[in-house]
């Protein structure tokens, strides 16, 4: 862009000896402008995006089809705001200078909705400070009209690994909406290396929206980062609020037909969505040929799910027929492994009907004092009075048959509060259940559909 950069207003620009100059009374024009004209932009929102390749900031084939096409269903005023508005941007970091001039038109049309007068830019990040953490840590930065993308992935000397999985990421709240990078990064990398940071963006007001995402190159790492900065006072009076973030990929689907198997579902769901990796389906106790009515998709990620979800949502995709009931699943929690060193009770699934809570009190009080079993519909809780002796029975128990069918085991986990208190209104229209301890990892039902 070089021969372009050497002149900003538009006025004279060196041309390569065999173009021609256009036949233009003041103005020189690059090659582009004709092809802009011939797009079907009106003259003067030619003019303008010309002068903004002279100037160097973004080049013709930075622009797709798309772009140019949003830009040519504005009237003149909109467009020349539009691209002046572009033109004022910051887009030191702006990776996709095509999809951010999409991102200011969205933000022109919405903002057009609201009547509010597009606002002078609020006060962005301190670009020496951002400029500096770059520098000290050799990370990327991506800044979109909805998000800041530090890392993802960090340089090859913090971390080489794959892109870490779940229990890796935390989400952090209450953020002030002029606080950026340069503040974040200083106090969550103490936690360990980070993978990458996403700011979320607001871009009618300019500022953040309150909230991020980091993902650390460990589990160990998260955990630490909410140890160290949940409730950390980032600035006078203001608190960030830090947890473990789960990035949901499980839906729940209802009005499935009972006599459905696991893999018939698997194939009929694979037809309308695509990333489906598991079905995970219940039977009904006393007919395992049989499912309960619903079932839970497991998907590859967060965004397969969302699709999916989307897909099966819109009232078009029949499923055997039929329209289904989505919702999210609830996310399965990771157990906190303090928590789970001290747990005593075992969860044991899949019962034969004529298991009884006597037989089950046989069967496990060889390994240790039992405190308690109880059995509700195919599952019991077998409590111990040992944790060594519960670990044991665990052990040798699981996948062993009892009455002829082979049950399943693991430590139950105990209830968290936040669990308890969705729970709590779910139950509220229910019979009591047993909530002493609920089973991991198997998702929850979704509370009933309304309307």
């Amino acid at each position: 862009h070089n021969k372009m950069a050497n002149q900003v207003n538009g006025n004279a620009v060196q041309l390569k000896e065999e173009e021609e100059p256009m036949d233009t009374s003041s103005v020189t024009h690059t090659e582009h402008y004709k092809t802009l004209i011939e797009a079907g932009l009106p003259q003067k929102v030619a003019e303008r995006l010309d002068e903004i390749f002279q100037t160097g900031l973004v080049a013709y084939v930075d622009l797709d089809e798309r772009a140019i096409d949003a830009l040519r269903e504005f009237n003149e005023e909109g467009a020349l705001s539009v691209l002046q508005q572009f033109k004022e941007s910051d887009l030191s970091h702006v990776q996709n200078k095509s999809a951010f001039l999409c991102g200011v038109m969205k933000t022109y049309r919405q903002r057009e909705k609201q009547g509010s007068k597009v606002q002078e830019s609020t006060k962005g990040p301190d670009e020496a400070k951002i400029k500096a953490l770059l520098e000290r840590t050799g990370y990327t930065l991506d800044v979109t009209t909805g998000q800041r993308k530090y890392g993802g992935p960090p340089p090859n000397t913090v971390y080489s690994g794959v892109q870490p999985g779940i229990g890796t990421e935390v989400f952090v709240g209450k953020i002030p909406r002029d606080l950026y990078e340069d503040e974040l990064v200083p106090l969550f990398e103490k936690a360990g290396p980070i993978w990458d940071l996403r700011l979320m963006m607001d871009p009618l007001s300019g500022q953040n929206r309150g909230y991020a995402f980091i993902t650390f190159c460990s589990k160990d790492a998260a955990q630490e980062a909410v140890k160290l900065c949940d409730n950390y006072e980032i600035r006078p009076g203001k608190h960030l609020g830090v947890c473990i973030s789960v990035a949901n990929n499980r839906l729940f689907v209802g009005s499935i037909p009972k006599n459905k198997t696991k893999e018939n579902i698997l194939d009929e769901f694979s037809k309308v969505t695509e990333g489906l990796v598991d079905v995970i389906l219940y039977h009904q106790p006393d007919d395992k040929k049989k499912n309960r009515g619903f079932c839970f998709l497991e998907y590859e990620d967060h965004k397969s799910a969302a699709q999916a979800r989307r897909r099966l949502m819109s009232g078009k995709v029949k499923v055997w027929g039929n329209v289904v009931t989505v919702e999210w699943a609830d996310p399965v929690e990771e157990p906190d492994p303090e928590v789970m060193a001290k747990v005593k009770v075992l969860f044991v699934r899949n019962l034969a009907t004529t298991v009884t809570e006597e037989i089950l009190e046989k069967s496990f009080s060889e390994f240790g004092k039992l405190e308690r079993v109880k059995k509700l519909k195919d599952y019991a809780f077998v409590h111990f009075e040992d944790r060594g002796a519960a670990v044991k029975a665990m052990n040798e128990m699981n996948g062993k048959e009892i009455e002829g069918e082979e049950i399943e085991i693991v430590l139950a986990k105990p209830p968290d509060k936040k669990r308890k208190e969705r729970q709590a209104a779910r139950q509220a229209s229910r019979s009591t259940a047993y909530e002493d301890y609920y089973y991991y990892p198997p998702p929850r039902m979704p509370p009933p559909i309304r309307g």
